[in-house]
């Protein structure tokens, strides 16, 4: 072989490798562009609601199977163009009774937490920074029961894929906030009401952490679903968390004054 002829080839293999490199680099551009897609439009469904008011029950699990019951009332204002507030009133059990957490979500700022404590009768200002700790003392985390503004992750297309019988994108999405607890989620999406159907997230070593479920689902409004249940298992500690939702209520006429420090201890 002359020099001229191994010159030639070792053309045509950088030509071919670079053409190929190129075609990779533009299908996994278009499988980003794809998954924001999705969670745009996901979002876009779930835009105007305007406020709600629902009865929450929690059911803890722990790996021996005992549990513990809490109900709460949780409202909650829509914030465009930042995360929602809510507000969450213990109503049992007896000895929390009349608990209240009043939450300011954002996206990539840490969110700002309060709690009124009845016996003490003061608010007191929560270190909300992690917002991987535990909400209620469940397997849900702050940031699981935050509103999920679009600007909160990067997204990946990954697949399509059909799970108990709903036809689902498969979105992988990571936490643009620095002091998330997870690496990734992957979430499987429906395709044609663009709701959650199955979460999975992965902890800072990028292992299965936990899984999250919805069951019976129900549509308001003739636009926004919810669903009855959310069910949440810790894959490390076989703990699990079970929210059941009912007597869904929109539009009620909340406002932001229904959301500040003083309704912490009027709240019911």
């Amino acid at each position: 072989m002359n020099l001229n002829t191994y010159t030639k080839k070792s053309i045509k293999a950088f030509i071919s490798t670079t053409l190929l490199m190129a075609s990779i680099s533009t299908a996994y551009a278009d499988d980003i562009a794809r998954g924001l897609e999705i969670a745009k439009e996901a979002d876009k469904r779930d835009t105007g609601f305007v406020d709600s008011i629902a009865n929450m029950k929690m059911l803890l699990v722990n790996k021996q199977g005992q549990t513990n019951t809490r109900e709460v009332k949780v409202k909650t204002l829509e914030v465009i163009g930042d995360g929602d507030k809510g507000l969450s009133t213990f109503n049992t059990p007896k000895d929390i009774k009349g608990t209240a957490s009043l939450t300011y979500s954002h996206a990539l700022k840490p969110d700002e937490q309060w709690l009124y404590l009845p016996a003490l009768k003061r608010v007191k200002r929560i270190n909300s920074k992690n917002k991987s700790g535990p909400f209620m003392g469940s397997e849900f985390a702050y940031e699981d029961i935050s509103s999920q503004e679009v600007d909160k992750y990067t997204y990946k297309y990954i697949k399509d894929e059909v799970i108990n019988g709903i036809d689902c994108f498969v979105v992988e999405r990571y936490p643009a906030y620095k002091h998330s607890g997870y690496t990734r989620q992957v979430a499987w999406v429906n395709k044609q009401e663009y709701r959650g159907e199955k979460i999975d997230f992965y902890d800072r070593k990028n292992t299965l952490l936990k899984t999250l479920t919805y069951k019976g689902y129900q549509q308001y409004l003739n636009k926004f679903w919810r669903a009855d249940e959310m069910h949440m298992i810790n894959h490390q500690t076989g703990k699990s968390t079970t929210l059941s939702w009912k007597n869904y209520q929109f539009k009620t006429g909340l406002t932001d004054k229904d959301f500040n420090r003083n309704s912490l201890k009027r709240s019911k």
